[in-house]
């Protein structure tokens, strides 16, 4: 069909005040402004959720089989356990551990710039696909795909390129599932146009289509809307339907263009989209565990409000908000949620003015897709606003309740539909002077978490995950005094946010200010009575209060709703061994050393409790069993070593205390255990040296200074005897 390989040269693209550039030198040129918009991120460090999807993740290091990453979710957490988000990414997950294999371990550096590499290619390969929506599949005599709109599909690249609300997804590193999807969705896309030519099509290339859909899918869900822009690419570009026209034949039942639209064989690839896309959500469905995410209200309000209509209007107020962020990106956030976009409760309130302003303007463009009597903008304009709606689809809130209010990164498909209207609409370079400036100075704010999270505050003042997160960077970085500060806000803004209550607790514990720090746990968990963490920092208040009773039922609670808990049964050894429970506190850090083995400070208190009970075999076997687990611990080291002393194996003991002083030559305590070991074994003058550099190094050691003295004393009778 001759519509399917060419139309017209685009009228509008000899008004672009731009050289026509061939196909390599836009796609060069666009790649090179992607890196200079992001370039500055290369070095940045893993900030916000990067510390749960890739430093904490399991499934990354080598040590974890890698069949893992096609059972658990995107963070590491078993797809069918109810604390999982169901994000099923594989893929991206694989790349992750790929940058872990190759880099060597955590170094941030080469998982930025593969993000940054990626986000240069899409933009390169968005030329290609806005040429054929714009210009069409038309073709040289060899039968080359013509680009027949240069100018325009590479301003709209260069657009591309250069949003800043990209910046999550790029300087971000978790926004390389972002990232992977839009490759390929772009792949999908483009392999779907490939499946036309010569006036057939080709259901070879259409299964290739559907395979990186999937592809897409499995590195973020949202890959499979590349299926609906295929379908309406085929139905508007292909089969060179005007929809306004079709639903007037329909209307008044003249069929004959329906009759010509179906002899295209378009039912057979809508078919074949819809099977393909049937499968693709049937799979997801199963591997799931077939029930969807358990999100909370703090996550999305609008969601859990009663009134239909409330939930409406603040839906369709958060549409108004994502279509500011892509017209004007400057107030731009890394969470939105908490408080950082209130609700609205009535039709009086004054922001039903964004509504009115959204509606207006979309059902005017849409207007202008359905009537205008310009074939080619009226193409242009629909296809514009189907890869504007449709990525963005999934995060509308009317299919399922998403987990965010507002999130940057699920513009990031959607953004190039912006960018094909925004030409059409009002063709500035003034403006994309700006986007370049905006995505360096945001890029720069994503290097480091300190940046980010206190660029928020202006953003959003009211959002008290903002306050947490700037008040946890401030305690990681030693400032608890400001951090305080913080998370007194972030509760004040939000009277039930247990994390916040759960990490100003532990400041004010390490603070000795016990009463209101049991007070704030306590209420955490009367909240939310299965937060683990909190019931085992408020044990450990509690034992500090010396209220034991109930210190012990909270560890149990703490045990009792994260089984696998090895911090917890090492809190509850200790409360076991301040009560001389010796046989209980065993036990307990036993247990914690199966649960984590390399958990050096429980490994380390049974040593010392055998030890102190005079059980110094049992002490011994313990601690040559926690070297064999983790041989460079000098804390062990040194325990052991003080039981090898009094079992009178010298040579050995001395072995363990030199090795332990390699790795920390400034410990006190070894330098005098040390000494007190070549007292006993008669080595008098190397005695003497430890006992002094102990006492370099801790002048107030009253003990090691008894034995010093001691020292000396018999060193004077020596001399004298041999005088």
């Amino acid at each position: 069909h001759p519509e399917w390989m060419a139309l017209t040269q685009v009228y509008w693209d000899h008004h672009i005040p731009l050289p026509k550039l061939t196909s390599l030198q836009a796609k060069v040129t666009v790649a090179l402004v992607a890196l200079l918009c992001f370039c500055n991120s290369y070095d940045g460090e893993f900030v916000f959720d990067d510390s749960e999807a890739i430093v904490n993740n399991k499934d990354l290091r080598p040590t974890t089989p890698l069949s893992s990453i096609w059972c658990n979710d995107f963070w590491g957490s078993n797809l069918r356990s109810n604390s999982s988000h169901k994000s099923y990414r594989p893929l991206t997950v694989l790349t992750f551990r790929l940058n872990h294999l190759i880099a060597g371990g955590l170094h941030p550096v080469g998982f930025h710039v593969l993000n940054i590499i990626l986000h240069a290619v899409i933009s390169a390969l968005m030329i290609d696909v806005f040429a054929i929506l714009i210009g069409g599949l038309g073709r040289d005599e060899d039968g080359q795909r013509l680009n027949l709109a240069p100018k325009t599909s590479f301003l709209a690249g260069l657009f591309f390129a250069a949003h800043p609300v990209h910046t999550e997804s790029v300087a971000g590193i978790v926004g390389r599932a972002d990232l992977l999807c839009a490759l390929f969705f772009q792949l999908s896309f483009l392999t779907y146009c490939k499946a036309f030519n010569k006036g057939d099509f080709s259901v070879h290339w259409v299964a290739v289509s559907l395979l990186l859909c999937a592809a897409a899918m499995l590195c973020k869900e949202q890959g499979i809307t590349v299926l609906g822009v295929n379908a309406a690419f085929d139905v508007l570009l292909i089969c060179n339907v005007n929809v306004y026209e079709l639903s007037q034949r329909l209307l008044f039942r003249k069929n004959s263009l329906f009759s010509e639209i179906l002899s295209m064989g378009l039912l057979t690839r809508l078919g074949l989209l819809g099977l393909g896309g049937i499968s693709m959500l049937y799979s997801r469905w199963r591997i799931m565990g077939t029930g969807p995410p358990a999100f909370t209200e703090v996550d999305n309000p609008a969601s859990f409000e009663e009134s239909i209509l409330i939930r409406i209007l603040n839906y369709n107020y958060y549409y108004s908000l994502n279509a500011w962020l892509l017209l004007c990106p400057w107030w731009l956030c890394f969470d939105w949620s908490m408080g950082c976009v209130p609700l609205i409760k009535s039709a009086t309130d004054w922001r039903m003015v964004w509504l009115l302003l959204l509606w207006g303007f979309l059902l005017g463009l849409i207007g202008q897709a359905l009537c205008s009597q310009d074939s080619q903008r009226r193409r242009t304009l629909t296809l514009g606003l189907v890869l504007l709606v449709v990525p963005f689809l999934p995060a509308c809130n009317v299919f399922f309740r998403v987990g965010f209010v507002i999130a940057e990164r699920v513009l990031y498909l959607s953004s190039a539909g912006y960018c094909l209207l925004l030409l059409l609409l009002a063709l500035t370079l003034a403006l994309l002077c700006v986007y370049v400036a905006r995505c360096a100075l945001r890029s720069q704010q994503w290097r480091s978490e300190q940046s980010l999270f206190t660029s928020a505050l202006s953003v959003c003042p009211l959002n008290a995950k903002v306050h947490y997160n700037v008040g946890k960077n401030l305690a990681d970085r030693g400032n608890t005094t400001a951090a305080v500060r913080y998370y007194r806000e972030a509760v004040r803004l939000h009277p039930t946010y247990v994390h916040a209550m759960n990490n100003l607790g532990n400041i004010l514990k390490e603070k000795n200010e016990l009463i209101e720090a049991e007070q704030l746990l306590s209420k955490a968990v009367s909240i939310q009575s299965d937060f683990a963490a909190a019931w085992m920092n408020l044990g450990i208040v509690q034992n500090s209060l010396q209220k034991f009773e109930e210190a012990e039922q909270s560890y149990l609670n703490a045990i009792r709703f994260r089984r696998k808990y090895p911090d917890c049964y090492y809190n509850l050894g200790r409360l076991y061994a301040d009560q001389n429970r010796h046989v209980d506190a065993l036990n307990a850090w036993r247990n914690a050393t199966v649960l984590k083995p390399d958990h050096s400070l429980a490994w380390n208190n049974m040593v010392i409790l055998l030890d102190n009970l005079g059980n110094l075999a049992q002490a011994e076997l313990i601690g040559r069993e926690a070297l064999r687990i983790v041989p460079n611990d000098h804390t062990i080291m040194f325990s052991l070593a003080n039981v090898l002393g009094k079992l009178e194996k010298y040579k050995e003991s001395e072995s363990f205390f030199l090795h332990a002083l390699q790795i920390n030559p400034n410990a006190a305590s070894c330098h005098g255990n040390l000494a007190v070991l070549y007292h006993r074994w008669g080595k008098l003058e190397l005695a003497k040296k430890h006992y002094e550099l102990s006492l370099k190094l801790d002048p107030e050691a009253a003990g090691t200074k008894d034995n010093y003295n001691m020292l000396l004393r018999k060193l004077d009778q020596l001399k004298r005897k041999t005088a």
